[in-house]
C-alpha cells in the first residue's frame, strides 16, 4: 500500500475519533441535568478518543501526509438525526444510552474496515488493532448500561 493510502486510511479513523468527540459532546448536551454519571461517562469517552486518535496522527506525520482536523460526512448527518430524534423521543437515557451505541458501532466498522486492508504494514495493523479492541471495550460498557433500561413497546 503506498503512504497515501496509509494516510487516507489513517486520517479516517481520525475523523471517525472526531466523530465519537463531537457525539458525546452531543450526547452530553442531551442528557439530563441530573444524569451526571452520564456525563462523567461521556466526558471520559471523549478524552479516549483524543488519546486514540494521536497514535494515527503521529504515523500520518512521520509518512509526510497532511492530518485531518474534520468530522465525516455521515457523522455529520447522524448528529442531526439525533437532534430530531430528541425531539419526538425525549432525552431519556435508553434513547441517549442507544444513540451513543450507534455511534460505536459506527467506529467499530470503520476500524474493521481499515484492518480489512489489504498492504497497511504490521506495526500500524497492530495499533489499530490494539486501538479497536479498546474501542470495543467502550462500546460493550455503552450497550451493558443501555440494556439495563426496559424495551418499550
Amino acid at each position: 500500500m503506498q503512504n497515501n493510502n496509509v494516510i487516507e486510511v489513517l486520517n479516517d479513523l481520525i475523523e471517525i475519533n472526531n466523530d465519537r468527540i463531537a457525539g458525546y459532546q452531543k450526547a452530553i448536551e442531551e442528557s439530563k441535568p441530573a444524569d451526571t454519571d452520564l456525563e462523567v461517562l461521556f466526558l471520559s469517552m471523549i478524552s479516549q478518543s483524543h488519546q486514540v486518535k494521536n497514535a494515527p496522527a503521529t504515523e500520518i506525520q512521520t509518512l509526510g501526509g497532511t492530518i485531518t482536523n474534520g468530522t465525516t460526512a455521515r457523522g455529520k448527518i447522524y448528529r442531526a438525526w439525533m437532534d430530531v430524534k430528541a425531539i419526538f423521543t425525549g432525552h431519556d437515557r435508553k434513547t441517549v444510552l442507544s444513540n451513543c451505541e450507534a455511534g460505536e458501532d459506527a467506529a467499530q466498522d470503520a476500524y474493521k474496515s481499515a484492518l480489512e486492508q489489504d498492504d497497511i504494514p504490521a506495526y500500524i495493523r497492530n495499533m489499530l488493532a490494539e486501538q479497536k479492541d479498546r474501542l470495543r471495550r467502550s462500546h460493550d460498557e455503552i450497550k451493558a448500561l443501555r440494556d439495563q433500561y426496559p424495551v418499550f413497546r
